[in-house]
């Protein structure tokens, strides 16, 4: 892989998260501007990450068929043209619409990104490769809010979605000029509806591939309920100020991206089942002291270690979760990064509300939610452990 392919796969991998939150801090603005409910706007949120979770089911199984670079254009093309959609909104109605068309399309990325990679990877360099997509989307968590932050001092809400738009169109440019085919036609998929049902079910019924997707689906489920739930507990509990909980979030950010690079060097060089399992083991750590934090008031300092604990275990989770999903499918590595991605988005997106059930003051249903999720994903990773898989570990 090329220097310049490999960044315009990082920037695929970095702008459908990026999109779901960089227009974040312009949401009470565009609640006013549109005259609408808070619970109403917010279904701006859960529209793109609606979106952002299904589209990836259509647009891997198109990848399997058509290759990767046809489908790429044309959701970047999408992508681009509901930016300007979301920009000329007239309601929040036809805004929450855009917004999903937004997510479908910023899905195709993601989808390209990883199975691009099992095209072109395989064994220690192909872990390595998805531990670098970990780090590029704990990068987008920090970067996103910051960047939209930003642009209000410039801009209002709308104008943030026209910045998106002149994103897209730079990563319509690069991907026309740098990205080439990367599955050959002899190694396509047929395109009927029977046989992308069959490598569904080929898939599912592997033990490997289903216990890894159920990892990757709990996982999201932690970082989601963890991104829902912080706020409330570090500024409404624990009384940060915003630039004070800017920090604290930068802090847990880092800690995603270097044990996600982390896990990528040492699924390589020691083991990917002993590296997944260290970060569930963090992962689980960091969330059951949360808990403890939260049921005995433990200081802040106890709150922010817990945190970051468990965020960076479950980045560790990340790249030897996916490469064991991936790695027998070069075939239908598309349909493959499809399921990953909508069993991440959809497990997160149940996840996420429920963190809010012990009220704003309350931080025990935020430890509750991601230690049964962090406890979930573990047990599905007792079910590979279980069957003796030719990983190269």
């Amino acid at each position: 892989m090329s220097r310049p392919l490999a960044v315009v796969l990082g920037l695929l991998t970095a702008f459908g998260p990026i999109s779901m939150d960089l227009y974040l801090p312009a949401l009470p603005a565009l609640t006013a501007d549109l005259h609408a409910g808070t619970s109403t706007a917010q279904l701006t949120v859960s529209a793109c990450l609606i979106g952002l979770a299904f589209g990836q089911i259509v647009a891997g199984p198109l990848s399997d068929r058509f290759g990767r670079r046809r489908p790429l254009l044309i959701g970047v093309v999408a992508y681009v043209a509901a930016c300007a959609l979301c920009a000329a909104s007239p309601s929040i109605e036809a805004l929450i619409g855009a917004r999903l068309v937004q997510g479908l399309a910023g899905s195709v990325g993601i989808v390209i990104a990883q199975a691009a990679g099992r095209d072109l990877y395989s064994g220690g360099k192909l872990v390595r490769y998805y531990g670098r997509l970990a780090v590029l989307g704990g990068l987008a968590a920090i970067i996103g809010p910051v960047i939209g932050g930003q642009l209000t001092a410039f801009t209002d809400w709308r104008g943030t979605f026209v910045f998106l738009g002149i994103v897209g169109i730079g990563i319509l440019a690069a991907s026309a000029f740098i990205f080439r085919e990367t599955l050959p036609t002899g190694l396509r998929a047929p395109g009927s509806l029977s046989h992308t049902l069959q490598s569904f079910a080929r898939l599912l019924a592997d033990r490997v591939f289903v216990a890894s997707l159920l990892v990757t689906g709990f996982a999201g489920a932690v970082i989601f309920a963890y991104l829902a739930g912080a706020t409330f507990v570090l500024q409404g509990i624990y009384g940060l100020t915003p630039q004070e909980y800017a920090f604290a979030f930068g802090l847990n950010s880092l800690g995603y991206m270097v044990f996600g690079f982390v896990s990528g060097r040492l699924s390589e060089r020691w083991s990917e089942r002993g590296t997944l399992a260290l970060g569930l083991v963090m992962g689980v750590a960091g969330a059951g002291f949360l808990l403890v934090t939260a049921v005995l008031h433990l200081p802040l300092i106890a709150v922010i270690a817990s945190l970051f604990t468990m965020v960076s275990g479950m980045a560790m989770t990340a790249p030897p979760s996916t490469s064991l999903a991936l790695s027998h499918y070069r075939e239908i590595a598309g349909t493959a990064s499809s399921l990953l991605g909508l069993t991440r988005f959809a497990f997160g997106g149940v996840a996420a509300p429920l963190v809010g059930l012990g009220g704003e003051h309350d931080a025990t249903a935020l430890g509750v939610v991601t230690l049964a999720a962090a406890v979930l994903a573990a047990v599905s990773f007792w079910f590979v452990a279980g069957r003796r898989v030719a990983t190269g570990a």
